[in-house]
């Protein structure tokens, strides 16, 4: 049985994380980017990009969990490419393998057809 999914609370919050689609081993996510994104030099900090990935990793893998598993983040390998400065940067993710014990997944993070970042991750899944 697969498990439910629990509203946004915390960080997700904090940096106005909306994960608006998720499923089979798949998440869409979006941060709108605001004053409290931004780093000294007046571009979106990398943290809310990683944590867009993470967070989209972790909604997709959930999504082939069972209801009596959890995920952990072994690592993320996130990538930049590009700045954000102003727009809604989106996340997409796929699950490109899940074993009984270690998942991996992909993210793209974008600002409209662009770019910015890339991740890859591995999970740990265990019982919960």
């Amino acid at each position: 049985m697969a498990r439910e999914v629990a509203p946004p609370m915390g960080y997700q919050l904090l940096i106005g994380l909306d994960i608006y689609e998720r499923g089979d081993g798949f998440s869409r996510s979006r941060v709108t980017v605001g004053p409290d994104h931004m780093n000294p030099h007046g571009v979106v900090h990398g943290g809310v990009l990683y944590a867009m990935a993470d967070t989209g990793m972790g909604a997709a893998l959930y999504s082939r969990l069972r209801e009596d598993e959890s995920c952990a983040t072994i690592e993320v390998k996130m990538v930049y490419m590009a700045t954000v400065r102003e727009g809604t940067v989106e996340c997409e993710t796929r699950l490109i393998n899940k074993g009984r014990r270690v998942a991996v997944l992909e993210s793209e993070v974008k600002l409209g057809e662009r770019l910015v970042a890339k991740a890859l991750g591995t999970f740990a899944i265990f019982e919960a």
